[in-house]
């Protein structure tokens, strides 16, 4: 306001200073008043020139202010999310990992796993004495029933971590619709792809808890059968052989 102000009063003087150059055309160039040299298109002169000064100071400081907002954006862009649910999720896929480490029996170890399909599933396991494939047969047995106690708990985890991530979640979004520059939303959009890494991880430890107890059911009902033929074998091969005789019920 006290710009514009300052600019009609100069453009005022200006048009004063025409209209009495105008005037005084005739009279000559110099004057003098009480001892002072009064030249009118000189004074002129000097009020054009401070107008275009302050022209040229309005710019700069416009400028400025151009300057300042755009480092204003820029700490805005560069501002860090306040919010970190890094550690809340490093904790999730760590109660994940306990459990899975909690396998009992045969573990999630490629060499435990082939060790116990050696003891227990195949070749001699299944044609040893009658005491031996009667304990591996227990072994067979303990080993899916502890798979799938353990493949319930692993789907008791990833339930209760169902609530720890909706937490997450929330807190997440919310600093997202809040954030204030690039550099925060860019992060929170960071956070929410760690979270759906955490949920997928989940996914896959429940899948392999199930597959595994799954796939030993299997191989312990294929070792069944193998047992079986087995024993039917010996049982054919006897020396004496089967011989029929009769059979009584009931006793007079």
């Amino acid at each position: 306001m006290k710009t514009r102000i300052l600019r009609r009063a100069i453009v005022a003087g200006v048009l004063a200073t025409s209209g009495v150059i105008g005037i005084t055309a005739a009279t000559p160039a110099y004057a003098q008043f009480g001892g002072i040299v009064y030249d009118p298109t000189n004074y002129a002169q000097n009020v054009l020139t401070a107008a275009r000064s302050l022209e040229q100071i309005n710019n700069q400081i416009q400028q400025i202010q151009n300057q300042a907002t755009s480092l204003i954006n820029e700490a805005r862009n560069l501002a860090s999310l306040p919010f970190s649910s890094l550690q809340q999720l490093q904790q999730q896929v760590q109660r994940t990992q306990q459990l899975l480490g909690q396998a009992q029996r045969i573990a999630y170890d490629v060499q435990n796993v082939q060790q116990a399909f050696t003891d227990r599933y195949k070749g001699t396991a299944l044609s040893g004495t009658n005491a031996q494939m009667v304990a591996n047969a227990n072994a067979r047995w303990q080993d899916s029933v502890s798979a799938f106690e353990d493949a319930l708990r692993v789907q008791a985890g990833v339930v209760g971590n169902i609530d720890g991530a909706r937490t997450t979640m929330d807190g997440l979004v919310s600093s997202s619709q809040s954030a204030t520059g690039a550099l925060q939303a860019a992060q929170a959009g960071n956070q929410l792809l760690a979270l759906q890494s955490q949920q997928l991880a989940d996914l896959t430890a429940l899948l392999a808890a199930q597959g595994r107890a799954q796939t030993l059911d299997a191989a312990r009902k294929a070792a069944v059968e193998a047992e079986s033929r087995e024993r039917l074998r010996r049982f054919l091969e006897r020396p004496t052989g089967y011989q029929p005789g009769n059979a009584q019920m009931f006793h007079d």
